[in-house]
């Protein structure tokens, strides 16, 4: 028998190499490895698929509600406001959309947006839904534009601002791959309540008043928004000192910064033609009873637009879908002021709601690709804040520009120039 002995290089010599010896000593003990969630996004599932559900039940109270923006416009100027210009009127919807509260610095989005990447959810959410319910049942009760200004402006706003940022926040932290198709199927709410709202409070009015109206909508409202906050959920934990409030150095990078600009200018003329169409088309003699169902059409369009756009985009690109959907609505919106004929209405209305879907449900992508997940709320935050201010000036000024020209040939141009510059 061999005498013991420690092994040494020349034992193993023929046998193993040195190398070998130590691989396989390294294999043994092996290091403790570290598995980020964030490596793990589950893109699909029955709690993925709830969060969906939530986030569109929330878009489809907020959103939705501020889609339908068009039809009050309308009813405001032929009844309630009709001392009021309609540049004046549209302020009220332009500073819902800009989700404002005292000065555009201080968007809930730049707000909330933080909150949510520092784990704060729930809070937030429950208290904006409340001021959104609390604000439709006030309107019923507002007689002056200074009524309207502040429970359907800046109230009804403000609310709007904090649910809809974490809404996309969220859906980041269970999607990747799929994220445009999750995107869409959460902004899908915003069409069908885009469809819902204006044709409920329509045929509403004339049987119960405006009053009962906006007490039904408040409480269809309170409905998807108690769904809401019950079934959204954070996947991953808020990453320790998660650095300032407001961090402006993300302007550093081109591609965000550009990115910004680039909403900035679209939301000048994009949604005018939403804001409106009904209108337009009266003031050619086309029926009321039929112009006010051009933004359910509008509606309808985007509702497919969003669910394809985010289909398309995960497979071809964000930016590769969001351009030509982009120049599709400019071209229209020149067109929209040449229609003569209910048939040119409807054609407009449904190629622009295609395209207005596929841009506004996919616009958001492009942001979770530009960071890590841990700072998406802040990034989705500093965006909205910055379109936001194109969104408050873009309809008043295409309101003056109507009211001084006296018909909306300038007004297209205008809006189409600026959503084509985008």
């Amino acid at each position: 028998m061999p005498d013991d002995r420690s092994i040494t290089k020349s034992d193993v010599g023929s046998r193993w190499s040195e190398d070998d010896l130590v691989c396989r000593v390294t294999v043994a003990v092996p290091e403790k490895i570290e598995v980020s969630f964030e490596d793990e996004f589950p893109d699909g599932g029955l709690r993925a698929w709830l969060v969906v559900f939530g986030c569109i039940c929330g878009s489809f109270a907020t959103f939705g509600y501020l889609n339908a923006w068009g039809v009050f416009q309308s009813y405001y100027e032929e009844n309630l406001l009709k001392s009021s210009p309609p540049s004046s009127v549209a302020w009220i919807g332009s500073i819902q959309a800009c989700r404002l509260i005292n000065s555009l610095i201080f968007a809930p989005g730049l707000i909330t947006g933080r909150l949510f990447d520092m784990g704060h959810l729930r809070l937030p959410m429950l208290l904006a839904s409340s001021l959104l319910v609390l604000s439709t049942f006030l309107i019923a009760q507002c007689t002056q534009y200074w009524h309207f200004l502040i429970c359907q402006g800046f109230a009804t706003g403000l609310a709007c601002g904090v649910i809809f940022g974490p809404i996309l926040g969220v859906i980041a932290h269970w999607f990747k791959k799929r994220k445009g198709l999750a995107i869409g199927c959460a902004s899908f709410g915003s069409s069908l309540g885009g469809i819902v709202f204006p044709i409920t409070a329509r045929n509403l009015i004339p049987h119960v008043g405006f009053q009962w109206t906006m007490r039904i909508l408040a409480l269809i409202q309170l409905l998807t928004l108690v769904v809401m906050n019950l079934t959204l959920k954070r996947r991953l934990p808020p990453k320790e000192n998660s650095g300032p409030f407001v961090n402006l150095r993300a302007f550093k990078v081109p591609a965000y910064s550009l990115y910004c600009f680039a909403g900035f200018v679209a939301f000048l003329g994009l949604s005018t033609l939403q804001i409106y169409i009904d209108i337009s088309a009266v003031s050619i003699g086309i029926s009321k009873d039929f112009s006010f169902y051009l933004v359910a059409i509008i509606n309808a369009g985007s509702a497919f637009g969003r669910v394809a756009g985010g289909v398309l985009g995960d497979n071809i690109g964000s930016l590769n879908t969001l351009i030509p959907a982009s120049l599709v609505a400019a071209a229209v919106t020149f067109a929209w002021p040449h229609a003569t004929t209910s048939w040119d209405f409807i054609i407009i209305a449904i190629i622009y709601g295609l395209a207005w879907g596929v841009f506004s449900g996919l616009m958001w992508s492009p942001l979770i690709e530009l960071g890590e997940t841990h700072d998406v709320g802040l990034r989705m935050g500093m965006f909205m804040t910055v379109f936001a201010c194109g969104a408050l000036v873009g309809p008043p000024i295409s309101g003056a520009i109507n009211q001084h020209t006296g018909n909306y040939t300038a007004v297209g141009i205008y809006a189409g120039e600026s959503a084509f510059l985008d």
